[in-house]
């Protein structure tokens, strides 16, 4: 162990290929030694130090990660025995990474071990993570005068993280739910709002684009100046910051200006969509808040209707010198990349008008609006139905309330399972004719297992096989007398002709 670990002393080579074999074995040395490994790293807290000293090496900060029990797949049940973790402060030791190293790759990996800590930490590490005075330090870090952008970007992403614990891990997100199960889920306290407040103004002196002067040629004009990562993480966060539903934190974007501020910045970068997605969200999540004075907020201070309409009249890129986006000289201006979002902004007010007088009423008092929905939003909508085009996409689609990309698209109109169950008697009972039998007969010599439908690999043959409701096309699922036997198979003698008879009879 001492030979091993003698690869993180300053005085020896760290390269990436060899650091990437020191953290398959001690990964492996975790999984199965787990005990007397962790003793053994007790005993010498010198280690945990210099694995932060090389944690902007990817292969080390997964072993750290490891380390501190951030990881859903180990020592689950050692949870309780980590606390000398806390007691040499490993977590400050790695958010003060921040303030001694300028490299964008440390600033990323230390993020990535403390939003991993937000997601599944032991209890100590937990409370820590979560605290207001561990906030404040974050921020600190962030605020420091010639730090580099991705300290802020860096930081703010475990703010995030801390308000919604899901939200990084959507791509693992099998993996997020075996952690629900033994894990320690981080979730913000009021306290922590509170803490992340007290820095909200200084954040939103960073959103101000005024007295920036860089300019980004593109390939449709300029941007003067460019949005940036830190401004656009700091859309994210206010988005986030409002979905949480703390009622302190929205009196406090709207005192400050914030909700009008990036809204304003909707408008002035009609290219940025990462933008327009985060300002939907923030404007969703108004529309849709418990408080009215949110609602009117959103409605009559940031005047969300009347720059909807104004966008839809002038949908070409300016040309006017002082906006922050301008079309190239000579060209014909390209036409606005959010009346996607603001077409969704305006179904939703729409939508909600139906149960929020405050909206509906506002909405026909504007007399704009009435004739703008008229006349293009119920033509645009009709244009854009999907379900609706008549390009080859099965008929019984139509009946569908969301496409497949929609979080629970899981929900199907039929039953998967029920499916997958008949699926799997229709081959082993030979229903099949000619080369079907063959694999029917098969299937019966393989175990039970073999032969399950799971729900993933059902829907894949299921949609591979609902083609569409033509009587005459064979299709397998709208075929009423799919699962009815021939007759002719009824009068075969064996079993098979006795359990066709029970299956057709209405008993």
């Amino acid at each position: 162990m001492n030979l091993l670990f003698s690869f993180l002393k300053p005085d020896h080579p760290h390269g990436t290929l060899l650091a990437g074999y020191f953290g398959k074995v001690v990964i492996c040395l975790m999984m199965r030694k787990t005990l007397p490994l962790m003793n053994y790293v007790k005993s010498h807290p010198e280690i945990v130090s210099q694995l932060v000293d090389l944690i902007g090496i990817t292969s080390i900060m997964e072993v750290l990660i490891r380390l501190i029990g951030a990881d859903e797949t180990m020592y689950s049940s050692y949870a309780d025995s980590m606390q000398w973790l806390d007691d040499i402060q490993v977590l400050e030791m790695i958010v003060d990474k921040f303030s001694s190293s300028d490299s964008a790759e440390v600033h990323a990996n230390a993020a990535e071990i403390l939003c991993a800590v937000t997601r599944y930490a032991p209890p100590a590490l937990a409370t820590k993570i979560s605290s207001p005075s561990f906030v404040g330090r974050l921020f600190h870090h962030a605020f420091e005068d010639s730090r580099p952008k991705s300290v802020l970007v860096h930081s703010l992403s475990v703010c995030i993280s801390l308000l919604d614990p899901k939200r990084l891990v959507s791509a693992s997100y099998q993996a997020f739910r075996s952690q629900l199960s033994h894990g320690t889920l981080v979730t913000a306290s009021p306290e922590t709002v509170n803490g992340m407040l007290d820095s909200l103004g200084d954040l939103l002196k960073l959103l101000d684009v005024s007295s920036a002067e860089n300019i980004l040629p593109t390939t449709y004009g300029s941007l003067q100046p460019p949005l940036g990562k830190h401004r656009l993480k700091i859309v994210e966060f206010i988005s986030v910051l409002l979905s949480i539903g703390s009622e302190v934190a929205e009196m406090r974007l709207i005192d400050l200006g914030a909700i009008k501020h990036v809204i304003n910045l909707f408008f002035e970068y009609p290219f940025n969509n990462f933008l327009h997605h985060h300002v939907e969200n923030i404007i969703v999540s108004c529309l849709e808040s418990k408080q009215d004075h949110l609602i009117a907020h959103v409605l009559d201070e940031c005047e969300l209707v009347t720059r909807i309409l104004e966008a839809e009249k002038n949908s070409a890129l300016s040309i006017d010198l002082t906006k922050r986006t301008l079309s190239s000289e000579g060209r014909t201006p390209p036409r606005v990349g959010f009346v996607g979002h603001i077409t969704r902004i305006a179904n939703k007010l729409i939508q909600l008008a139906n149960s929020n007088s405050t909206i509906q009423s506002h909405l026909q008092q504007n007399s704009g609006w009435t004739e703008w929905h008229a006349s293009i939003l119920t033509k645009r909508n009709a244009v854009e139905n999907v379900y609706q085009w008549a390009c080859g996409r099965p008929t019984s689609m139509q009946d569908r309330g969301r496409d497949s990309d929609d979080e629970d698209f899981r929900d199907r109109d039929y039953d998967v399972a029920a499916l997958a169950s008949n699926l799997s008697q229709a081959f082993k009972y030979g229903i099949y004719p000619s080369e079907d039998v063959d694999e029917a007969q098969a299937s019966q010599e393989r175990d039970d297992e073999d032969v399950y439908f799971d729900d993933e690999a059902a829907e894949v043959v299921i949609n591979s096989l609902r083609l569409g409701d033509d009587p005459d096309s064979g299709s397998l699922f709208t075929n009423s007398n799919w699962f009815a036997f021939d007759e002719d198979k009824a009068l075969n003698d064996g079993p098979e002709a006795s359990l066709s008879a029970n299956l057709e009879s209405p008993s």
